[in-house]
C-alpha cells in the first residue's frame, strides 16, 4: 500500500485573476459574476459525468454507475445552492443562453489558456483522473491507496474549494444589507431534497459550505457530513480508483480510513463500458441521418431542461416547473439507453450526445436525407 497525499500541484482550473481579485474588496456586482461563475462551474461537471455515466452497462458496472449518479445528484444541487445565493444577492442567474455550456474539449468555466482540459469521454480509468483533478481537496486526506494505482497530477490553480471560500469571505464583507428582502426566487427542500432559502449572510455562509463539504470534505474526514455516512465527491471517485469502498474507523479505534478492496471492492469490468467516441459533435445527415437525429433529439431535450431551469431559479419556483426538470432529465436517461442499445442504428449503436445548445426541435420523425 501507499499513501494519497497531497500534491504540491493543485489539480484545479486555473481562474481569471480577476475573478479572485473582484472578491477581495467585493461589491455587489463581484460577488454576483463570480456566484454567476459557480452557477456555471457546477452544470460544467455535469455532462462530464453523464457521458462516462452513460457510457457505462450497469448490469457490469453497478457500483461505478450508483457513484458517479450520486454524485450528479449532488453537482445539481450545487448549482441550486449557487443559484438561491445569486438570487438572494438580487442577481440572476443566466442559464438559458448557448454561452452557458462549454465546448467540449476545453477548460471549465473561468479557467485560463493552459489549465486542466476536460473531455466528454466514456469512461475509464484515464478519464477518472480528470474527475479526481475536477474534485481534489484543498487539504486531502492521507489515505492508503493501492500500490501501483495511478496518482493523479495536474497544473498549479485554485481548487474549487478555495474559489467557494474566496466567496464565503466575500459575502461576508457584504453583510446582510447586501440581501434583498423580502427573499426572491429561492428553491427549498419543497422542490429539491438538500436544497433550502438563501436570505442572509448565515444561511449563504451555509449553502457554501454544504457545497464544498459534499465535494471535498473537511482537512479531517474525508466524509461530506459530521453523521460519518457518505464520503466527499473526491473521494467517491477515489473508491472507484482505488478499487474498494471506503471504509472509516471503527468506534473508538485511531487507524486511518482505508479503502476496503478485499471486503467490498468496486471493480471496473471494462467489457461494460460502451465504446462511445470522445468529444462528439452534432453529426452531418447526409453521412448519418439517424444517429444525427438521435443527436439533435438529445441535444433539443437537454437545451429544453436549460431553459426549465432558467425558469425554475428566475420566479418560476413551482413544483409545476420542478417536475417538468425531473420529466426532461428522465427523458435525456431514457433517449442515452437507447442510443446504447442501437435504435438509432443498428449497425453503429454508439453513439454520444454531444450537450450542445439545440433550441430548435428536430421534429416528430426522422428527417428524409
Amino acid at each position: 500500500m501507499k499513501q494519497l497525499q497531497r500534491s504540491p500541484k493543485k489539480p484545479m482550473v486555473l481562474l481569471r485573476r480577476s475573478i479572485i481579485e473582484g472578491l477581495k474588496s467585493p461589491n455587489q456586482q463581484s460577488v454576483c459574476q463570480a456566484l454567476q461563475q459557480a452557477v456555471e462551474l457546477e452544470h460544467a461537471t455535469i455532462p462530464v459525468y453523464l457521458y462516462g455515466l452513460y457510457s457505462l452497462n450497469p448490469a457490469k458496472n453497478a457500483e461505478i454507475v450508483d457513484i458517479i449518479q450520486s454524485v450528479v445528484v449532488e453537482e445539481m444541487l450545487h448549482m441550486t445552492l449557487a443559484s438561491n445565493v445569486l438570487n438572494a444577492l438580487g442577481g440572476s442567474p443566466n442559464i438559458d443562453t448557448p454561452g452557458f455550456i462549454p465546448t467540449y474539449p476545453g477548460p471549465l468555466p473561468g479557467s485560463v489558456e493552459g489549465s486542466l482540459v476536460v473531455h466528454l469521454k466514456p469512461f475509464s480509468q484515464e478519464q477518472l483522473v480528470t474527475y479526481l483533478l475536477i474534485e481534489q481537496p484543498e487539504h486531502p486526506i492521507t489515505i492508503p491507496i493501492p500500490s501501483g494505482a495511478p496518482e493523479p497530477t495536474g497544473a498549479d490553480g485554485i481548487t474549487i474549494g478555495e474559489f467557494y471560500s474566496a466567496l464565503s469571505k466575500a459575502i461576508t464583507l457584504l453583510g446582510n444589507d447586501a440581501f434583498v428582502s423580502p427573499p426572491r426566487n429561492q428553491v427549498d427542500t419543497s422542490l429539491m431534497p438538500g436544497a433550502f432559502a438563501v436570505t442572509d449572510v448565515g444561511s449563504a455562509q451555509k449553502a457554501i459550505q454544504t457545497i464544498i463539504a459534499q465535494g471535498e470534505g473537511s482537512a479531517l474526514s474525508p466524509e461530506e457530513n459530521a453523521q460519518g455516512d457518505v464520503p466527499a465527491h473526491y473521494y467517491r471517485f477515489m473508491q472507484i480508483y482505488a478499487g474498494g469502498l471506503l471504509q472509516p474507523p471503527a468506534p473508538g479505534q485511531t487507524q486511518p480510513f482505508v479503502f476496503n478492496v478485499a471486503g467490498a471492492p468496486v471493480p471496473l469490468d471494462a467489457t461494460g463500458v460502451y465504446p462511445l467516441p470522445d468529444d462528439p459533435k452534432a453529426a452531418s445527415y447526409a453521412a448519418n441521418p439517424a444517429q444525427a437525429f438521435a443527436n439533435d433529439t438529445f441535444n433539443y431535450t437537454y437545451t429544453c431542461l436549460l431553459k426549465v431551469l432558467h425558469h425554475l431559479f428566475n420566479g418560476q419556483n413551482n413544483p409545476a416547473q420542478m417536475a417538468n426538470a425531473i420529466g426532461l432529465m428522465m427523458s435525456l436517461k431514457g433517449q442515452a439507453k437507447a442510443m446504447m442499445a442501437g435504435i438509432p442504428n443498428p449497425s453503429a449503436p454508439y453513439i454520444g450526445p454531444s450537450f450542445e445548445y439545440q433550441p430548435v426541435s428536430p421534429g416528430p420523425k426522422l428527417p428524409s436525407q
